[in-house]
């Protein structure tokens, strides 16, 4: 039986340290795994200590190039997706890596917005990004801006079960 204490660890391409954090396992379901993350967790954001001023809840879906931050007030992005290889699990340990591209909904427009294409095209080019993955990470988040526009779930309001037990 998995722990209720789940370690979440992104990486960069090149294998370099992004976020690492511990999120306390909330459920899975069809949509994936709902981890919790509450204020004042620490963590390490690029290398850096660093503590949670506001708590979220992190999507990690079963076999996407995905994953999805839920967040509450008074973050300004209500929806937070970073593009990602598919989550690899190892016992309590979810790997990913980040693929820089990210999909962000604000939370008073409801404007969904693609993020850092220029960091994408910079690590394409100095990481050599296979065409495979480039491509998967581009339809993951041509999906991601259509499903966070119209509404589609998980982006809708399943989450909101989930992130009342971490607020």
């Amino acid at each position: 039986m998995p722990s209720d204490i789940v370690r979440v660890v992104y990486r960069k391409y090149d294998g370099s340290a992004h976020r690492d954090y511990p999120a306390r396992r909330l459920a899975e379901d069809e949509l994936g795994v709902w981890l919790g993350v509450t204020l004042g967790t620490e963590s390490v954001y690029h290398g850096r200590a660093s503590v949670e001023k506001i708590p979220f809840v992190l999507l990690v879906p079963h076999d996407a190039w995905w994953t999805g931050m839920f967040n509450p007030p008074p973050r300004t992005s209500e929806v937070y997706c970073d593009i990602t290889t598919p989550a690899r699990w190892r016992g309590d340990t979810v790997h990913l890596i980040d693929l820089d591209l990210d999909v962000v909904r604000r939370r008073t427009t409801g404007t969904v917005e693609l993020r850092d294409e220029d960091e994408f095209a910079e690590h394409r080019a100095r990481f050599g990004y296979p065409a495979d993955l480039v491509e998967s990470a581009e339809a993951a988040a041509k999906l991601l801006m259509q499903a966070l526009g119209d509404g589609t779930e998980p982006f809708a309001t399943s989450y909101r079960k989930w992130l009342a037990l971490v607020v």
